[in-house]
């Protein structure tokens, strides 16, 4: 079973969303057979590298609000941060461009470090505040989570990988995605948001029996239909 995850790593509810999503998937019975892809979308593919500005003034120019509404607003994201464990520091965000931080993410996954560098970026980017877009800061994420970094330097210089970030972007759009996070489960459930994990694990539940549907076995030699219970006692009244 495929489980696809379209977020970004400037997305605080990417980062609530994967932790809801990882709790649940710690839940299903059958999580060893489950495959994750996280998928990229870019939320401000025209953020600068290096901004003049903090991640409060964005919002105040995003969404017309004052400096103390974009405070009061990250203050209760922040609560639900600490109740899956994320330490949200939203005061030392540096809101910058994530291209090479997805180009880094599509390179782990090439070597089976996908996961480790998703949660590293993420904790990069809203807990310690540093900034996604220098190459530096990537390098000490892709060795810290066991890549080899004088490759991943070489790959961010390169600027591989840059088509297939912009291709997931298209095809989230194409599957319905208007946000992110956007959970997507073996291409026919999809879920959109950072949902309670009950939520997903009645997903990945459905997904899972549609999959392994239980198929009834005749047990009678004759062929006749047999549900072995031979005197009737068994079966409901009608």
């Amino acid at each position: 079973m495929k489980v696809e995850i379209w977020s970004d790593v400037a997305c605080p509810f990417c980062y609530i969303g994967k932790h809801r999503f990882e709790e649940a998937l710690g839940r299903f019975e059958h999580k060893d057979d489950v495959a994750v892809e996280y998928r990229s979308f870019q939320l401000d593919p025209h953020a600068a590298r290096e901004p003049d500005h903090d991640l409060y003034d964005m919002l105040v120019r995003k969404f017309g609000i004052s400096r103390e509404q974009a405070v009061q607003m990250n203050l209760r994201v922040a609560e639900q941060g600490r109740e899956v464990g994320i330490d949200f520091r939203f005061g030392d965000v540096v809101p910058s461009n994530t291209l090479d931080a997805h180009r880094l993410i599509k390179f782990a996954g090439r070597h089976g470090k996908e996961r480790e560098v998703v949660e590293r970026l993420f904790e990069a980017y809203f807990r310690d505040g540093r900034n996604v877009a220098d190459p530096r800061t990537l390098a000490d994420i892709a060795e810290h989570a066991g890549l080899d970094r004088a490759a991943a330097e070489d790959m961010l210089k390169s600027g591989a990988h840059a088509d297939e970030v912009k291709a997931d972007g298209l095809e989230a759009s194409s599957l319905g995605a208007r946000g992110v996070p956007f959970f997507v489960i073996n291409r026919k459930y999809g879920v959109s948001g950072a949902q309670p994990g009950n939520v997903f694990l009645d997903v990945l539940r459905r997904a899972w029996h549609d999959e392994h549907p239980l198929i009834m076995a005749d047990a009678s030699p004759s062929g006749a239909p047999d549900d072995g219970c031979g005197d009737g006692t068994c079966r409901p009244n009608t």
